[in-house]
């Protein structure tokens, strides 16, 4: 009976690799790309105080020498106001249906509208093979006793296959989360390189790291109605020259994105332009643009043209 619990060296087999892909859904503004910048140990995705910093689906790849995991950070789901938050959570629903693993990311504090329409969404897309996990974030801003009747209220309303609290911005319990992601994933092949942390193209980043910085830095609506499109790269002995087009939909708010004397314009390039070259790891001249494109986040040729497709 001993012999044939320890096996024989030969015959012990190995454990097989595991691959799938992860989706994090949640309202906005619950922390779902600062958990997926922890968790890559890289920025991928743009962060902000603000809701809504997410607007397309962003790529996060993590390999370890067990799985890789294709993490898929969707923008957070509300009621639309205009076509781009239509497309907003047509993107985040959409990518519910193909994962593996959905990761439904709330606050510590009862379901509102936005988790209850989600899990709705779950119970008609989930099929046996799909997992849920619950992620309950920010949990280092409430009292632990707090947790257990969210948890208990969550647990009611579906079967959840984990429940893990977290906090994404100190990195706590995400070492639990990806060790439970690797265990439901499916055997599978890796999908990228060992190298790759995203597919997101370098134009694309640049742009996001620029349209971050502008929600950073002004205020009230004009970071929702700001979109960035890298119409220029030019790579030249040393340094990369860098050109692009900030849109805005009225005039008034052109004039806010410029400042008094281009210096609102200034500090996002200079804050851009440091961040830009971390990323490509080499010197940048900047080049910053500010165009009207009146009313573009409820036109549908215009969002085609800035990439929301």
């Amino acid at each position: 009976m001993q012999e044939s619990t320890r096996g024989d060296l030969s015959t012990r087999s190995t454990p097989r690799f595991r691959s799938g892909y992860v989706s994090i859904v949640g309202r906005p503004n619950v922390g779902k790309s600062t958990l997926l910048n922890s968790i890559l140990g890289e920025k991928v995705a743009a962060v902000t105080p603000k809701p809504q910093t997410t607007r397309n689906r962003i790529i996060g790849v993590k390999t370890t020498p067990e799985a890789q995991v294709v993490f898929i950070d969707t923008p957070g789901i509300h009621r639309p106001r205009e076509r781009l938050g239509e497309f907003m959570v047509k993107e985040a629903l959409e990518s519910i249906k193909e994962v593996d693993i959905v990761i439904l990311m709330v606050e510590p504090r009862p379901p509102g509208r936005e988790e209850l329409s989600i899990i709705e969404t779950l119970k008609g897309s989930s099929g046996k093979d799909k997992r849920v996990f619950l992620l309950i974030n920010k949990i280092d801003t409430v009292k632990k006793s707090l947790l257990l009747p969210v948890i208990n209220g969550y647990a009611a309303l579906y079967p959840f296959d984990e429940i893990i609290p977290v906090s994404a911005l100190r990195g706590d319990g995400l070492d639990i989360v990806l060790g439970k992601i690797t265990e439901y994933l499916p055997e599978g092949p890796k999908y990228y390189p060992d190298d790759i942390y995203t597919d997101q193209l370098e134009r694309f980043m640049v742009a996001e790291i620029i349209r971050e910085k502008i929600m950073r830095l002004t205020e009230e609506e004009i970071p929702y109605s700001v979109a960035v499109e890298v119409v220029g790269w030019e790579e030249k002995e040393g340094v990369i020259v860098i050109s692009a087009n900030i849109y805005v939909e009225k005039e008034s708010q052109k004039g806010i994105i410029i400042g008094r004397r281009g210096a609102m314009l200034k500090a996002v390039g200079t804050a851009s332009r440091k961040e830009i070259e971390d990323l490509l790891n080499t010197r940048v001249y900047l080049e910053l643009w500010v165009k009207v494109k009146e009313d573009w986040r409820r036109k549908a040729g215009a969002l085609r043209e800035l990439g929301y497709r």
